[in-house]
């Protein structure tokens, strides 16, 4: 299982840094990459976090980071930087097309809510929801749901990319239902809101699970990007041949 826990508070050694962050405030948001141990325990398989290089080419300025991304006029860039969304139990969520920088973003912000002190959790939405069943099967289900008690913000990367069935569309309710005006959340989607239909098995699930995601919610729109990655590849080509 490859999710990623990301706690500031009294986090073991391995979770930090490789660099110690300054509290001042900067103009640029770290990137980072990370590596998923191979284990199959959900509960031992978070992966570890490292600053890259300042001059790896991931590594964008501000300007760079946000370029293109239609903010609601209820939120700005600096209010993501400084996380303030997350004292308001608000949500964001990433909408746009694949490669578009969504996941990037998404990391970067729960980075900054770590330094900022905030317990926050990342996880890719199929991941999750294989973990909430098998501990259903295993009747640990109970367990489980309180990882999420103390958190202040959880993120689900991928949502939407892989239909899910009905009882997993269930788990998944009770997870933002334990969440919903009581933690932040940060969904990353390719799917505009009118097909999440086709996402989960039960069309009343879909509507509960709208009501509350929408609800307290900022709509960061990526859908005027192209792929990051496909610009990155088309790069380093040319820097190759160059």
């Amino acid at each position: 299982m490859d999710d990623m826990l990301l706690m500031a508070c009294k986090r073991p050694a391995h979770w930090l840094p490789t660099q110690k962050k300054s509290r001042r405030k900067t103009t640029s948001i770290s990137c980072w990459s990370y590596s998923t141990p191979n284990s199959t325990s959900a509960t031992a398989s978070a992966a570890t976090l490292t600053r890259k290089p300042p001059n790896s080419i991931s590594s964008r300025p501000l300007k760079s980071t946000f370029e293109d991304i239609k903010f609601p006029q209820a939120l700005s860039p600096d209010d993501i930087i400084n996380t303030t969304f997350i004292p308001k139990k608000e949500n964001l969520i990433l909408y746009g097309n694949v490669g578009a920088g969504k996941t990037h973003l998404a990391i970067a912000i729960g980075v900054a809510a770590c330094d900022a002190g905030f317990r926050t959790r990342f996880w890719r939405t199929p991941v999750l929801v294989n973990a909430l069943t098998e501990a259903k099967r295993q009747g640990t289900l109970s367990r489980f749901m309180k990882h999420f008690d103390k958190l202040d913000l959880l993120i689900c990367d991928e949502w939407g990319y892989v239909p899910i069935d009905s009882d997993g569309s269930k788990l998944l309710f009770q997870v933002v239902s334990e969440c919903y005006e009581r933690k932040s959340l940060i969904i990353t989607t390719n799917l505009e809101f009118a097909r999440w239909n086709d996402i989960f098995a039960d069309t009343k699930i879909t509507a509960a699970l709208l009501d509350r995601i929408i609800h307290h919610s900022h709509l960061l729109d990526f859908s005027g990007r192209d792929s990051r990655r496909l610009m990155d590849a088309l790069l380093n080509r040319a820097a190759a041949t160059a």
